[in-house]
């Protein structure tokens, strides 16, 4: 009796490791950030071409900016997730400090230039969105550098997103870890008293220059591409391009292993793929319009592939670490 006790919990072990080893090769959990409509087609053209079925969980509209952050948090000691696909770096720097990454160089990151890789290989950048300036074709006066928002030329003229949000959050930040917290400050406030207004978004603030309520707006190519499409009376400016100029800010897509992921070597293949030409092509025909960063593969019509442009030099680690420093700054700045 004892002996068919012990057979029968032996069967039910090797059951179960073998309903493991099956399911770990076929099929991979990845969490993603970046809006479904852009991102569901490429994970389907990697289940097609890979055969590996995979299991997406998005961000909601509501909880964009902390839903799967916190939920990759809470699941730290028993982690769901194989991968992480945030729309911006600052979230996998987050991620990163918190000890939820695991360590991968993809072969297809070789490709990318490495201001868009961590150092030590715990995320990827990929297919970027830009910073640049949507301009009223009707404007008058042309600005070329986001410092531009504080001269008396550009007066009332001008509207930026919320610096609390977003993507202009990390511009910002960005602008504290390249001038110094002093100059940053100092171009803030001489922003607002240079009557900037101030949006939601920046959708908004390119809907507000496309019905010439305003000259003149910083935003993400994608919000800027879809106005231009739509056929809005507007133009774009990539900022500081000059010699000396501080640069445009790129905000990289970033895929990331995730630490004690149940089915590793799948998620290294859908990694792989995410940096491949053949997904960053696909983003870049998608309406979103992101730039690839690999070389050699061309940019969405209407925009200049990122070797052509002047890149701001920053470390994405500094940038989310002043972020979160600067956020009481931001919102006294905001209340007065």
């Amino acid at each position: 009796m004892v002996t068919l006790q012990k057979l029968l919990i032996t069967c039910a072990i090797l059951t179960i490791f073998g309903c493991s080893h099956k399911e770990d090769r076929s099929s991979v959990t990845i969490y993603v950030s970046e809006d479904e409509p852009f991102s569901r087609p490429l994970l389907e053209a990697f289940e097609k071409e890979s055969g590996i079925r995979v299991h997406a969980l998005y961000d909601t509209e509501e909880s964009k900016s902390s839903g799967l952050i916190n939920r990759l948090i809470a699941e730290k000691t028993n982690p769901q997730a194989d991968l992480y696909w945030a729309n911006e770096p600052i979230r996998a720097e987050v991620l990163r400090k918190k000890g939820v990454l695991a360590p991968y160089h993809s072969p297809n990151a070789d490709t990318i230039p490495k201001n868009f890789l961590q150092k030590e290989w715990f995320w990827s950048g990929f297919s970027a969105r830009i910073r640049l300036f949507v301009v009223n074709q009707k404007a008058t006066q042309i600005p070329h550098s986001i410092l531009d928002y504080a001269k008396s030329d550009f007066r009332a003229k001008g509207v930026i997103a919320n610096p609390l949000f977003g993507t202009t959050t990390a511009h910002i930040a960005a602008l504290f870890v390249t001038l110094g917290d002093q100059k940053a400050k100092a171009f803030l406030n001489a922003l607002k008293k240079n009557q900037t207004a101030i949006s939601t978004s920046n959708g908004e603030s390119a809907d507000l220059v496309k019905a010439g309520k305003y000259d003149f707006s910083l935003v993400d190519s994608d919000d800027a591409i879809s106005r231009l499409r739509s056929g809005a009376p507007i133009r774009f400016v990539y900022p500081d391009q000059e010699a000396n100029g501080l640069g445009l800010f790129v905000v990289p897509n970033c895929v990331m292993l995730i630490k004690g992921a149940k089915h590793p070597q799948n998620a290294k293949k859908l990694f792989d793929f995410l940096l491949s030409a053949k997904a960053q092509t696909m983003l870049a025909k998608e309406d979103c319009a992101q730039i690839p960063l690999s070389k050699d593969l061309s940019a969405p019509d209407s925009l200049k592939p990122i070797s052509a442009l002047k890149v701001m030099q920053v470390d994405y680690a500094k940038v989310a670490q002043k972020l979160l420093a600067i956020q009481p700054f931001l919102k006294r700045w905001l209340d007065h």
